[in-house]
């Protein structure tokens, strides 16, 4: 990882009716995330979910509430524990 580089981990994913796939990577103190939506071709196409991602510092954004904050950096640290960053999942 570079300087202005950050890990962050799998805390969310959902689906939608139009076959398209959210994931939600955020830091381990979840206080950063980044949200990307595919469909779900691309997904079955390209690389796979994993557990880890390295993420540009200036693509994440800041998570919008504590309530939020928690939840992502709970899901964070018990992936981070049960898997390494290119287990897919």
């Amino acid at each position: 990882m570079s300087d202005s580089s950050v890990r962050c981990w799998l805390v969310e994913r959902s689906f939608d009716d139009r076959n398209l796939v959210t994931t939600v990577y955020a830091t381990r103190d979840g206080r950063k995330f980044r949200k990307r939506t595919r469909s779900e071709m691309a997904l079955r196409r390209g690389s796979p979910v994993t557990a880890g991602v390295t993420v540009p510092e200036a693509d994440l954004e800041g998570t919008p509430d504590g309530e939020t904050r928690e939840r992502y950096a709970a899901e964070a640290d018990r992936v981070a524990s049960d898997h390494d960053p290119d287990d897919p999942i």
